[in-house]
């Protein structure tokens, strides 16, 4: 069996995975954890020392951390046309801006959530050198549009745009016009809309 198994949580990066998923289309089966022990029995620390989610079975491989899954996902099924192809030049932005936003990006979006202060004349220590230039990468990066990989919708926009959709409802990304633009453009997608409706209805089911 060649079968899709995801683990998740509906109240974690998981819901980035979940998107990917639909965007994809294939039959797959859902693994819901909670926080804290069933993280981290033995039989999920064999899908992930970390004992944290997403985490992506799929036949006798495991792969973990979000982006890694997104980028995974895209190249097992190129026929979905969610990454450019290898000879377009956008191939090139792909890789880019899906690992921007999964390492200098998130670096600095957590920094700025934490309150971490990079001491003055240390910003080249750091990968994304500072807040606002991180920020502004991005922003530059989406001006061409309709996409970060231009005409093309991606799995690189599937973890983009959660990162700017999540830092601007928590208030750790500005609401700049061109970021608001492009997450209502993206989340508007059928496949956004039903992993949003499947962890909304969980979560409804578990407090019930």
């Amino acid at each position: 069996m060649n079968n899709l198994v995801f683990y998740t949580n509906p109240q974690s990066r998981g819901r980035i995975v979940h998107w990917m998923l639909e965007e994809i289309g294939e039959p797959y089966e859902t693994v819901w954890l909670e926080f804290g022990a069933t993280m981290k029995n033995a039989d999920y620390l064999a899908v992930n020392p970390m004992g944290k989610v997403p985490a992506l079975k799929h036949g006798t491989a495991f792969v973990t951390e979000t982006a890694a899954i997104c980028a995974y996902l895209a190249d097992r099924f190129p026929e979905k046309n969610l990454l450019p192809a290898a000879n377009h030049p956008a191939r090139a932005d792909y890789f880019r801006w899906l690992f921007f936003a999964a390492g200098p990006l998130e670096q600095a979006v957590t920094a700025k959530a934490l309150g971490w202060q990079i001491p003055e004349g240390k910003n080249g220590f750091v990968g994304f050198g500072s807040f606002e230039v991180a920020i502004a990468a991005v922003e530059n990066a989406l001006l061409p549009g309709p996409y970060i990989c231009g005409e093309q919708f991606t799995a690189a926009d599937v973890y983009v745009g959660s990162q700017l959709g999540w830092g601007m409802m928590f208030g750790t990304i500005d609401k700049r016009p061109l970021f608001e633009d492009y997450v209502a453009r993206i989340y508007a997608r059928p496949a956004a809309l039903q992993a949003m409706r499947l962890n909304e209805e969980y979560l409804q089911h578990r407090q019930a």
